[in-house]
């Protein structure tokens, strides 16, 4: 799609903004990008057009959204510095882009933010859809109950449970917050997670709930590094002593932990020897529903 149709979208979702200052940083992106290609004698046009250094400018600030200068923006993208200047305006003008008062530098704005609320929520409700069916399936073969745990922020939530066949069966309560130093699910997907939005989560204080609780935050980081490695995780009595759970991550195909899915019943049946036949069908689950989703 040129820049034309995408600005004409742009527009037909905005209200109150200054249509002249939007047009005008789009003509005037349009006419700088022809120089800088005039200019490059003996070398390639430039293939990009002004709608994809848009969008690449756009890219620049995930997952993090750092704050960014015009300068840095040109830099990492090879972009002459008046047409990064030109589109970062078109940006702001659309609500994509704003700029820090103090700073003079750009971060992502509200109609970014719209679209990643409207993607996520786009996601987690096919994630809950796709994987109802595999929660029963494999339910039924450990003879267990099974949840999907989530992220919400630096949280981590309850989202879907199957109950187990059995008499005695562990209740899960959707939409209840986990605490992360003890439940399998959080640990696996917090292992999975970059170093920056980590600590981000554990800036939150580890509660105590037995003997078996890790409130130590060094401790809890080792854990997850082997978890990472193993790929599973486990919550023996941490939380409640005579309930045990494990949880094999749902990832995404850059690696990155979307959700996780939860085996969890009474310590009794939930041997040493149970958790491990049930890594195989609890891994080959949670890979279904990411190979379904991605």
């Amino acid at each position: 799609m040129g820049i034309q149709k995408l600005l004409k979208l742009l527009d037909s979702r905005l209200r109150g903004n200054d249509e002249t200052l939007v047009k005008c940083s789009f003509y005037d992106a349009i006419k700088d990008e022809k120089l800088e290609n005039k200019n490059q004698k003996g070398q390639k046009p430039a293939s990009s057009s002004s709608a994809e250094k848009a969008l690449n400018i756009l890219l620049l600030f995930a997952p993090y959204n750092n704050e960014l200068g015009i300068t840095d923006i040109g830099k990492k993208l090879g972009i002459h510095k008046s047409t990064t200047s030109r589109l970062v305006k078109l940006l702001v003008a659309t609500g994509f882009l704003q700029q820090n008062p103090l700073t003079k530098k750009y971060m992502l704005g509200k109609s970014a933010f719209k679209l990643g609320t409207a993607a996520t929520r786009s996601l987690d409700s096919k994630l809950l859809t796709v994987a109802q069916p595999y929660l029963t399936e494999l339910s039924q073969s450990t003879g267990e109950s099974v949840a999907l745990e989530i992220l919400s922020g630096t949280n981590v939530v309850l989202a879907l449970h199957v109950e187990g066949p059995s008499h005695i069966r562990f209740n899960f309560q959707p939409g209840k917050q986990v605490p992360i130093n003890v439940a399998a699910g959080a640990k696996v997907i917090l292992s999975h997670c970059e170093p920056k939005f980590l600590e981000l989560c554990l800036r939150q204080k580890f509660t105590r709930y037995n003997d078996n609780t890790i409130v130590v935050k060094k401790e809890y980081r080792q854990l997850l590094r082997e978890i990472k490695r193993t790929g599973i995780a486990y919550d023996r009595g941490e939380r409640y002593s005579d309930t045990h759970a494990m949880a094999a991550p749902i990832l995404s195909l850059d690696g990155g932990p979307k959700a996780a899915v939860v085996i969890a019943g009474p310590a009794f049946r939930m041997t040493s020897s149970f958790l491990q036949s049930a890594i195989i069908p609890l891994k080959a689950a949670a890979q279904k529903i990411s190979n379904h989703l991605f």
